[in-house]
């Protein structure tokens, strides 16, 4: 399967079939318009720049090993460096319609959003977790983008970027809101994740599979339940207020404590059974969550 690099905007619009952009930082793009081109279908495309996109009836597209169904209407996060790839759906009653805002990094390097942007844990989601919104979201959102568009519109002065970026800002908390929506309408589906989480831990640790793998790392259990560990992380975050690196963290130190109560093994045992390379890596993560060393925690025990 050939994988494209897509450096620049103006190089997406061309791949499909655009007109050139207003600027070559940032567009958005109208989804009806986008084209999917012959010489292009089944490819893999790897973007050198951001994705925010509003879409409708696209088809199937393509995230790593899976294919999802794009029928609704979501907004979904990409990433510099993330693969994707679209399959046309011919079988759509409906054209496909929304909106895909582009943004390259070298637009805001220098402002607030360089950082900020990288605290939005969404843009680490794979497809299918990608945002449900109500009819009532998607026009707030739409709102906006339609003001960004507007400001490329117009001849660009010394405001355009600092009022381009708030509009940015804005639409990335507001989806920092939504997601947080859609996290407690499925609470319960949710709670089933949470349990799968603890049950897939337990099972790590009581088959003794440390000994040959080591510590159990949020990319397995991500792996397990089918999420992006990002999405995995964001999830429980909400459920329990821990992230997924910090569950793992809180079953370890229960067993520690459970072997080191209950056994004569030695802290070095203990540590090299629950899957650290280095007795000192353990000692020092058992004192920073229990305030005591292991020893201290043992002989408190007896």
């Amino acid at each position: 399967m050939k994988v494209r690099r897509i450096k620049t905007i103006s190089e997406f619009h061309r791949v499909r079939g655009l007109t050139p952009p207003l600027h070559p930082l940032v567009s958005l793009v109208d989804y009806g318009e986008a084209k999917i081109l012959p010489e292009y279908i089944g490819e893999h495309w790897i973007f050198d720049f951001y994705s925010v996109g509003i879409k409708r009836n696209v088809g199937t597209l393509r995230y790593g090993q899976q294919e999802y169904d794009f029928d609704g209407g979501i907004l979904s996060f990409i990433a510099p460096g993330q693969r994707l790839s679209i399959v046309p759906n011919h079988r759509a009653r409906m054209k496909p319609s929304g909106w895909l805002l582009l943004l390259h990094p070298d637009f805001f390097w220098k402002t607030s959003l360089a950082k900020s942007i990288r605290e939005h844990d969404f843009f680490g989601y794979a497809i299918n977790e990608a945002l449900f919104m109500s009819e009532k979201e998607e026009a707030t959102l739409e709102g906006i983008l339609l003001q960004i568009q507007r400001e490329i519109a117009t001849n660009m002065d010394a405001f355009s970027q600092d009022i381009i970026i708030a509009h940015i800002e804005l639409l990335l908390q507001y989806a920092n809101r939504y997601y947080q929506r859609q996290f407690i309408t499925r609470k319960k589906e949710n709670h089933t994740v949470l349990t799968k989480v603890e049950a897939l831990l337990d099972a790590y640790f009581n088959e003794e599979q440390t000994i040959d793998t080591g510590l159990p790392t949020v990319q397995y259990l991500a792996d397990k339940l089918h999420f992006s560990p990002s999405y995995l992380s964001s999830l429980l975050k909400s459920l329990t207020g821990l992230n997924a690196q910090q569950h793992i963290h809180e079953k370890l130190i229960a067993k520690a404590k459970e072997k080191l109560a209950n056994t004569e093994l030695s802290v070095s045992e203990i540590a090299y059974g629950l899957g650290f390379g280095h007795p000192q890596s353990f000692s020092k993560l058992f004192k920073s969550k229990v305030n005591l060393s292991p020893l201290e925690f043992r002989t408190g025990c007896n």
